[in-house]
């Protein structure tokens, strides 16, 4: 593991100094679908989360350009790299980090920053969220399944039905995290869920609702999904309409209409008629 030197001390600016009691990390990035954000936006708009910190964006992107308002240019703009911490009574408190984007560079520098603020509320451990390109078909129910830091947290995935057999790929720092969190001994769970191979650029809401479901169970929290469940019934029919359509231009394209066929045929015999007389 690099040492904690080898990153400046000052990468993340803190907003707030709370007392929590032993915090849960949510943390998420962009990724196959936009899963992940879409569950910690989710999760930030439903529960009373407040500003905690924010990491230098600057030593880990380059500036996606400026903003010119009246003609005069506006200092340049990076991705946001933003902690946030909600109180909970009677529970674990809970830290949630929002990464607007992946450094084409420094992901593993990255993923140390944001366990430093980890250490620093001795949070007792860390979730990621990813999505796993499947056959599933858009109609069907996503499943989740669970990768864990350390074998001692499979018995908590058995209990959540997270279990799946084989290896599996998480891309990302949606992955990397996890690994280091390894590295760093904090217990850590990334939620993995099922979105359709064909659907991989389109956001899933689906998928975010599928994680958030057994997210508030493994946690103990009370969210209300009633927003996220008719996002992701919209989105159900959006897909729907698309398919729909793609398979009629599909038979179109490929598919001759019989009355053009009869047609050809009778000027194959007008043809022949001629030739005869």
């Amino acid at each position: 593991m690099k040492d904690k030197k080898d990153r400046p001390a000052n990468l993340i600016k803190l907003r707030a100094r709370p007392k929590l009691n032993s915090p849960i990390m949510l943390a998420a990035w962009p990724g196959v679908s936009n899963v992940a954000p879409i569950t910690a936006s989710y999760l930030k708009n439903k529960m009373a989360f407040k500003e905690l910190a924010e990491i230098d964006a600057a030593y880990f992107f380059d500036p996606i350009g400026v903003l010119a308002k009246n003609n005069v240019v506006e200092a340049p703009q990076f991705p946001m790299s933003r902690f946030y911490y909600c109180k909970n009574p009677g529970s674990n408190d809970l830290i949630l980090f929002i990464g607007d984007d992946q450094p084409a560079t420094n992901n593993y520098q990255m993923a140390h920053c944001v366990l430093d603020l980890a250490f620093r509320f001795k949070a007792s451990r860390v979730y990621t969220f990813a999505a796993a390109l499947t056959r599933i078909h858009h109609t069907e129910p996503s499943r989740v399944w669970g990768v864990a830091s350390s074998p001692d947290l499979i018995p908590e995935l058995k209990q959540h039905d997270l279990l799946r057999n084989g290896n599996l790929q998480i891309a990302g720092l949606n992955g990397t995290l996890l690994g280091i969190a390894r590295e760093r001994g904090i217990e850590g769970i990334c939620l993995v869920s099922e979105v359709p191979s064909y659907t991989s650029r389109i956001d899933n809401p689906m998928a975010a609702l599928a994680i958030i479901q057994v997210l508030t169970e493994m946690i103990g929290i009370n969210v209300d999904l009633g927003e996220l469940t008719q996002q992701a019934s919209d989105t159900k029919e959006r897909l729907k309409e698309v398919t729909a359509r793609a398979m009629e231009e599909y038979i179109d394209y490929f598919t001759a209409p019989i009355w053009e066929s009869g047609e050809e045929d009778e000027e194959d015999e007008d043809e022949e008629d001629e030739e005869e007389d």
